[in-house]
């Protein structure tokens, strides 16, 4: 089963300027293509929640919670621009 993009995730690429669509890589949840529709990468586990998806199925304060703890357990592959780790906390946290 697809991914399902939710809107945070779709303005989130909106702002940094790609595009995205569910993933063809098993085990992903997206593909990130420049606007040229050129691949770039693919983010996101599978078996594993999300921002927009914490926040739909528990509310704001969870899904807070669940983003802080992201944030501080990918503290050092978040910062490298242009890395999935980027990539994924810009448009799945």
């Amino acid at each position: 089963m697809n991914y399902k993009i939710l809107p945070y995730t779709r303005a989130q690429a909106r702002r940094l300027g790609v595009k995205i669509a569910p993933s063809v890589s098993p085990g992903k949840k997206l593909d990130v293509f420049a606007k040229d529709g050129s691949y770039i990468t693919s983010v996101g586990a599978k078996g594993y929640l999300d921002y927009p998806n914490y926040k739909k199925l528990f509310g704001q304060k969870i899904a807070d919670q669940r983003r802080k703890m992201y944030k501080k357990r990918h503290a050092a592959d978040r910062i490298v621009k242009g890395s999935r780790g980027w990539y994924a906390d810009r448009l799945l946290w």
